[in-house]
Formats: structure tokens, C-alpha cells, sequence
């Protein structure tokens, strides 16, 4: 039994005259509750799968974030030419499988315009599905270790769908699968379009209700607004950007990545950054149950700079980049998006040195309690393991 001297008395005060508990500052309908939006601990998502470790998009990569503790694991969907939804980054399969090393597909390097942009390379859209099983991964990242490049499969989203339920029975828990559509308008335009094959698929696994283990993200905006009549699964819109100015931590915008590409096509001007204010995500609301925003949205990050205006290399190591950031006070998106009623995952969280702000000195545990101290109510993570751990560490941070 709890000490009488912990009981809240001040709810049962509010209660007798009427007064909800949320419309107090500080005051939780239940003192242990995560400042996240449903109250439970944030979610760590698999970021196409094991990133870290393992080449992206693999049953193997799946397998190993599952074995690390995410909740979920995360496939990006497109279409092969004969309509098979598999999991790979980009319609573009040259950078992630070994696809060059194959001659017998050489006649089919071509250039296509992806969101506006001309890309050359070899496209799932242009192989059947049993060609693609043929190739094998490899990690596109030349800083990782690419020791196991040749040597998994590209599974399709039955695969994974079925991947999530057999390992999620041998570690005792539900896990959840995050689909992305790739390059929505791009596969349109293909004839392929994924937004109809997804839910069939999703359907045959009974995964239609708000609490089915699913999630399903875009960057863009008019299949997102397709899906919600049609689905009761979670929607979530992606929120991106070009890159980051260190001098006033804000993002910036250059094509393609300035704004959904359905709003390039339907000619509106306004850039990513926009969704985040209260009016855009007020509109985010009337479609999606949560807002996934680069992290910068969240925490900026600036460079100190000296009286000649150069930024200074914090690190010492003769190059002045990302690493020589420090992270700024986060910004009221969180809050704003749970005033709403939105979610809000964060992306991509990674261990090496380089993709970290110089004040996390070197720790990735210090940037995941950053976020998680905010109300985080999920992230992506290329090592699950190490967010799996600072989570842990932040459970204890609160005494649990």
C-alpha cells in the first residue's frame, strides 16, 4: 500500500469542484506517466532495421533490432514493375544493393526523375520481383563496415509483415512494423502506386484499427490524406529538410528536399517548415495521428563563431562540420504537436562521433535523454541497442 502522505490529494480537491486535471500546469492524471502523449514510455524504432550494423532493409537487420529491443521495425516500400511492395530507401537501388555487379542487368541503368531530380541508376520499378531477389544488399554508408554486403536478401513487405509476428513470439512482445511510402508521386506516375497495395496487405493481417501494431509515414502530404478515409491504422507526416545553418540553428531548404514533392507538383511555395508551426500542424491534425520531424525541428543545433565570423573547430580535429555544433533549448514543437493531440517521432539517432553535437561529447546516450526529457513519444535509431539503453537509463533517471 502507498504511504497516505503520497496520495494526491489535490485531484481529489479538483474532482469534487469539477476542475480536470489537465488544464493545470504540472499536474499529471497520474503522477507516473511519461510526458509523452499517451503516458507510456517512448518507443525505440528500428531504423531500416540495424542500419548501424547491418546493411539497411534486410530480414537479418530486422532480426537484429528486434533482438536489441525496438518496439518496432522500420521498412521503406516501393514497387517492383510487377506490383510486389519491397523494402528498400530509395526506388533507385544502385546505392544499396549490388545490382552493378550483375551484367545481365546492365541494359537496364537508365535515368529517371525522382521528386524532380534526374537520377541514373538501376530502379525497382524497372525489375520483376524475382529478379530482385537475385541481388543482394550491401551498406551504402562507406564509413561502415561493409563486411556483410552480398550476403542478404531484399525481402518484401509480406516478409517483414512476417518477420515482426515469428520474432515478436520468441521475445514475448507485440512488434510493430513503421512502412514508409517512398516517393509517393514518383510511383504514381509509374503506374505503381503503393497506397492500395499497402492496405491490402495490412488487411490480410487484420491490421486496420488504430491499435494495430502498424504505422505508416510520408513525406508527403495527398496519400496521406488518401489513406485517412480508408484506414483507421496511425498516420504519421514526415517533416524534412535540406540541411542546417550553424549559425542560426535553423534549418534550410534547397530541392527536393524543401517541401512534400505533391506540393511542388500542385505548385505551392511553402517549405517544409511550415508544417510546424500551430496553424500546419493544426492542418496535420485533420489527416495523421503524429508529426515526424527531422531533429533539428526539435533541437537546434548552432556553431560558435568567432569575432572574424569563422565557426570554430570545438573538436580539434582540423575540419569544421556537424561535430563542431553544440545543441541550443528545444524549440515548443513537442508541446505545440501534444496540445493537438499529434505524436511526435524524431529521426535519425546514430552512435559515430561525427553525427553527434560536440556537447554530447562523444556519448550517444546524452542526445537520446535529451530528447527523451522532452516528452519524445518515439524515435528512429540506428542502433537500437544503444537506444534501448538510454532508455533504461532514463526509466532510472525517474526512479523506475
Amino acid at each position: 500500500m502507498k504511504n497516505i502522505a503520497a496520495f494526491p490529494f489535490h485531484k481529489l480537491a479538483l474532482a469534487l469542484i469539477g476542475v480536470s486535471c489537465a488544464l493545470l500546469a504540472g499536474c499529471q492524471d497520474n503522477p507516473d506517466d511519461f510526458a509523452t502523449l499517451d503516458g507510456k514510455q517512448p518507443l525505440v524504432i528500428g531504423h531500416r532495421g540495424s542500419a548501424g550494423y547491418l546493411p539497411d532493409h534486410t530480414l537479418e537487420g530486422y532480426r537484429l533490432a528486434i533482438q536489441n529491443g525496438a518496439d518496432f521495425i522500420e521498412p521503406d516500400l516501393v514497387a517492383t514493375k510487377d506490383g510486389e511492395l519491397i523494402a528498400r530507401h530509395e526506388p533507385n537501388i544502385t546505392a544499396t544493393t549490388d545490382v552493378a555487379e550483375h551484367p545481365e542487368f546492365a541494359a537496364l541503368q537508365t535515368t529517371r526523375k525522382v521528386d524532380g531530380v534526374d537520377e541514373t541508376g538501376w530502379f525497382a520499378t524497372d525489375f520483376t520481383l524475382a529478379e530482385i531477389k537475385t541481388l543482394r544488399a550491401k551498406q551504402p554508408l562507406s564509413d561502415r563496415s561493409q563486411a556483410y554486403n552480398g550476403l542478404y536478401q531484399i525481402p518484401t513487405f509480406r516478409e517483414v509483415l512476417d518477420l515482426a509476428k515469428s520474432e515478436g513470439a520468441k521475445v514475448g512482445r507485440v512488434i510493430g512494423v513503421y512502412p514508409e511510402t517512398k516517393h509517393p508521386t514518383y510511383h504514381v506516375d509509374a503506374g505503381l502506386k503503393l497506397e492500395d497495395r499497402l492496405l491490402t496487405m495490412l488487411s490480410e493481417y487484420g491490421y486496420t484499427k488504430k491499435d494495430s501494431p502498424v504505422i505508416i509515414q510520408s513525406f508527403e502530404v495527398s496519400n496521406l490524406q488518401y489513406l485517412r478515409p480508408l484506414t483507421q491504422v496511425r498516420l504519421v507526416q514526415l517533416v524534412d529538410g535540406n540541411d542546417y545553418d550553424f549559425k542560426t540553428g535553423k534549418v534550410t531548404f534547397a530541392a527536393p528536399f524543401d517541401r512534400p514533392y505533391d506540393w511542388t507538383r500542385a505548385g505551392k511555395t511553402e517549405n517544409f517548415d511550415s508544417m510546424v508551426t500551430p496553424a500546419g500542424l493544426a492542418e496535420i491534425k485533420k489527416y495523421a495521428d503524429g508529426v515526424g520531424p527531422w531533429k533539428p525541428y526539435i533541437v537546434p543545433v548552432k556553431g560558435q563563431y568567432d569575432a572574424a565570423g569563422l565557426m570554430q573547430d570545438l573538436n580539434g580535429d582540423g575540419a569544421v562540420n556537424y561535430a563542431d555544433t553544440v545543441s541550443q533549448p528545444a524549440t515548443s514543437l513537442i508541446s505545440d504537436a501534444h496540445k493537438l493531440g499529434l505524436m511526435v517521432h524524431t529521426w535519425t539517432f546514430r552512435n559515430e562521433a561525427k553525427r553527434l553535437a560536440f556537447d554530447y561529447q562523444g556519448d550517444p546516450k546524452q542526445e537520446y535523454l535529451q530528447f527523451f526529457r522532452l516528452g519524445l513519444d518515439g524515435l528512429f535509431s540506428d542502433f537500437s541497442d544503444t537506444a534501448v539503453s538510454a532508455r533504461s537509463d532514463y526509466l532510472k533517471e525517474l526512479g523506475r
